[in-house]
């Protein structure tokens, strides 16, 4: 599965969305280790700390169901500019894959791929915890 697919994967979880009080709706598709891909998509609350981003949604799936080696994220909503992850979703991947892949891409066919790391420099990790504070 390309970029294609995954393309599509993520817009139709993007159909999915409640987004009842932004009005933006997005999909994500994920791919995890062998290939299988997750999707998610956004769902808003009205206490709107609580809600939870498309990405988000993605990892929680792929982590429930055993998968935590990711390579690949497409999201995708509906904007002028492409959607980029907010920081929380870079700091969740980070906790998997700072090296992944994140196609962000809108449906006027505007398309920008950036790894990781190169979104999220220097992410808090496992790693810098335990340099950091011992644990």
């Amino acid at each position: 599965m390309g970029f294609d697919e995954l393309f599509l994967a993520a817009l139709e979880a993007r159909k999915k969305a409640y987004a009842p009080y932004s009005g933006f709706a997005v999909g994500a598709a994920l791919r995890a280790s062998g290939g299988r891909v997750f999707t998610g998509c956004n769902v808003e609350n009205a206490a709107y700390g609580v809600s939870m981003c498309a990405e988000r949604v993605a990892v929680g799936k792929a982590v429930s169901e055993g998968f935590r080696d990711f390579s690949e994220l497409v999201v995708v909503a509906d904007s002028e500019r492409v959607p980029a992850p907010c920081g929380s979703c870079r700091q969740v991947l980070a906790e998997f894959n700072e090296g992944i892949t994140i196609h962000m891409a809108n449906l006027k066919g505007k398309r920008v791929t950036r790894v990781l790391r190169e979104l999220l420099p220097e992410s808090f990790s496992l790693e810098s915890a335990h340099r950091r504070y011992g644990v």
